[in-house]
């Protein structure tokens, strides 16, 4: 009854209706709201209507004159402390706006998008984890179905077993509920299952094509697959109708960088810090762009205003202490060591910092300093990847052990016939990124980048083959018949044809973990080029031990493994030296530095080119380039760097003693 009388009340009756026209005709919900406040002066309702229809249409200082003693009138009504928090923030007072909406989600905690908002703030104020925990509200707020909520509050608590559990039961009675499939991807992803969870969220869109937060789900999941022109195309429609999205821009300026398209993620990333100028990581990840594309001066820049927002971001010092050819001053070491004091310092950051300190005290020769920052950074590296050399050494042996001389000679011929790829291997900071450039210098070369298509594939292997349970990567490579080694040559060629912009007949494939697969390689594309890259032992070794790389490079954080790594990677090479003689070029890089011309002509007549001039100013080459060395390969070759381990031989007894002979080589 009392229901029936509300409905028909006349004043409820005129503030539905007013309520009901500020989407579409905000000017006349104003109107509407004013006859009814001729009437009841003061109603609270019709004054929301009146400053909500005056923020939608533009006047947000008349909308702040309703909203703030509306909102401080009402301390116990989420509305008009939503509502204010909404006309602040369109105002740029972010401080205040999220003042209000935190008080709005503390009264009803899933009113509008204030979760959404309140994430959008603190990105544009420089807290990145404030706004991943708001998001992460944001995501239980949007789950309207209260039977999700329990597997929501789940997941945002990282009881990911728990929140399986509930989801699967859900899903087994309601298996077209997109909501629950999402938020089971997101469970898979937590188990780093994310090919399960891209399927998952491919079936999510059929359901729903228009679940923006599923569709952003799966351009990350794409991502994270390595592939990045799906993911793109899936961030096609949601930047269309939200272009400024920073979550958006930031996954597709990440898309375009894999891909090898640093001018537009460049582009990205700026539209990115237009609006939210504060953001540390973007900063840095704007300079990493601006490095590769060479713009040296923009991306110090870039990584100085990070560090000015965030003096204990140690991404950014170490992305600056990186640049090859840049010093660190005095004042940035006393700042380095400053942060190193907090307390509050996570091991990440601190990690960063210990690597950048230690290049930085190298470069004021003081290397026993030096040797101690760089030592801590490798521990704290080395105990997050539980690394366990005894994995490569059985791999490597099981390899040799597999590609005999009699089973590659009954596989001769096979693979695509291909001749396009150049494989340029080695161990990280071995010259691999010197070699890159002088043959992507060459007109019928193109330079790519460390590409993952090799190492996916196998994997995709392992994944694909029934018996690979009980038969391991390499030994299930003997199962592959003729065709199916020319289909995987041949769906190589395709996969990286995204990457080659030139039109170039040849292209460079430099991943050096790439010796890990001479066989498959050869198997596939038999007509490939192999180039293996070379330097001595203990400068090699120690270069890595310096370098905190971004990834794949777990080996390089002890100088013991290290070393192993090294005695490990030497005998596979010898390996196929043996079993299939001249099928690796090996170039030496000390040969490489101190007669560069010969060495040059000879790798160019190994992969039948003729000599260019250009191989020898490759310094001139404006391309992109992805590595450590970045500025090293846009500078003519200096054998400054050949022997600067001797400043740390006291500290090296480990690495060569894991070395054994090879130390002396």
């Amino acid at each position: 009854m009392a229901d029936r009388r509300s409905a028909s009340d006349p004043l409820q009756i005129a503030l539905r209706e007013a309520s009901q026209l500020l989407s579409t005709q905000p000017a006349q919900a104003a109107q509407r709201a004013h006859a009814i406040l001729k009437a009841y002066p003061g109603h609270p309702h019709a004054l929301l209507v009146v400053g909500v229809a005056r923020r939608i249409g533009g006047n947000l200082e008349g909308a702040l004159q309703v909203l703030l003693p509306l909102a401080r009138a009402q301390p116990g009504w989420a509305a008009p402390a939503y509502e204010l928090g909404v006309a602040l923030g369109a105002a740029g007072r972010r401080k205040e706006a999220l003042s209000w909406l935190r008080r709005a989600v503390q009264l009803h905690a899933n009113i509008g998008d204030a979760w959404s908002l309140i994430a959008s703030h603190l990105l544009a104020l420089g807290d990145p984890a404030g706004a991943d925990a708001a998001h992460a509200n944001h995501q239980i707020a949007a789950v309207s179905d209260p039977r999700l909520a329990g597997p929501a509050r789940a997941l945002l608590n990282n009881q990911v077993g728990e929140a399986e559990a509930m989801l699967r039961e859900h899903i087994r009675d309601n298996p077209t509920d997109a909501v629950a499939l999402r938020m089971l991807a997101q469970v898979a992803v937590r188990r780093r299952r994310h090919s399960s969870a891209e399927q998952m969220l491919a079936h999510c869109l059929k359901l729903a094509p228009d679940y923006d937060l599923a569709r952003h789900d799966h351009a990350l999941a794409l991502h994270r697959l390595d592939r990045n022109t799906e993911a793109l195309a899936q961030l096609e429609p949601l930047l269309a109708s939200d272009p400024r999205n920073p979550a958006y821009l930031s996954l597709k300026a990440s898309a375009l960088t894999r891909l090898g398209d640093h001018d537009r993620a460049s582009e990205a990333y700026a539209a990115i810090l237009a609006d939210h100028p504060h953001h540390a990581g973007v900063w840095t990840r704007y300079g990493h762009t601006l490095r590769t594309t060479g713009r040296t001066g923009a991306a110090v820049s870039a990584y100085r205003r990070a560090i000015e927002i965030a003096p204990g971001l140690g991404e950014a010092w170490w992305a600056l202490a990186n640049m090859k050819t840049l010093r660190l001053s005095t004042r940035d070491v006393s700042a380095m060591r400053q942060q190193l004091a907090r307390a509050d310092l996570g091991d990440d950051a601190r990690m960063h910092l210990r690597f950048a300190l230690g290049k930085a005290l190298e470069d004021c020769a003081d290397y026993a300093e030096s040797f101690r920052q760089y030592a801590e950074g490798n521990r704290l590296r080395r105990s997050a990847t539980g690394h366990d050399p005894e994995t490569t050494t059985t791999f490597v042996k099981r390899s040799c052990a597999m590609f005999s001389r009699e089973f590659l000679a009954e596989r001769a011929g096979w693979g695509g016939a291909a001749p396009d790829p150049i494989f340029v291997v080695g161990l990280p900071r071995s010259g691999s990124t010197l070699v890159e450039q002088i043959l992507a210098s060459h007109s019928a070369v193109e330079g790519t980048m460390e590409l993952p298509n090799v190492v996916a594939l196998a994997r995709s292997l392992i994944a694909s083959r029934r018996d690979a349970v009980t038969r391991s990567y390499p030994e299930l490579l003997d199962a592959l018949d003729a065709d199916e080694c020319r289909e995987l040559g041949e769906r190589y060629i395709e996969q990286t044809r995204v990457y080659r912009r030139k039109g170039a007949p040849f292209f460079i494939d430099k991943l050096p973990n790439n010796w890990e697969h001479i066989g498959l390689i050869h198997l596939m594309l038999p007509n490939a080029k192999i180039i293996d890259v070379r330097r001595d032992a203990i400068g090699c070794c120690f270069s890595c031990f310096k370098q905190l790389f971004a990834g794949r490079q777990d080996f390089a954080y002890d100088l013991r493994d290290i070393g192993r790594y090294y005695r490990d990677y030497v005998e596979m090479m010898a390996h196929f030296d043996q079993v299939l003689p001249g099928r690796v070029h090996r170039v030496d890089y000390r040969k490489l530095v101190e007669e560069t011309d010969a060495e040059v002509r000879r790798m160019l007549d190994y992969c039948r080119l003729p000599f260019e001039d250009a191989c020898l100013r490759f310094y001139e080459n404006p391309r992109a380039v992805h590595t450590p060395s970045s500025e090293q390969v846009r500078s003519p070759i200096v054998r400054d760097g050949l022997d600067q381990w001797r400043h740390f031989e006291p500290w090296l007894g480990p690495l060569k003693e894991a070395l054994g002979p090879l130390a002396d080589g």
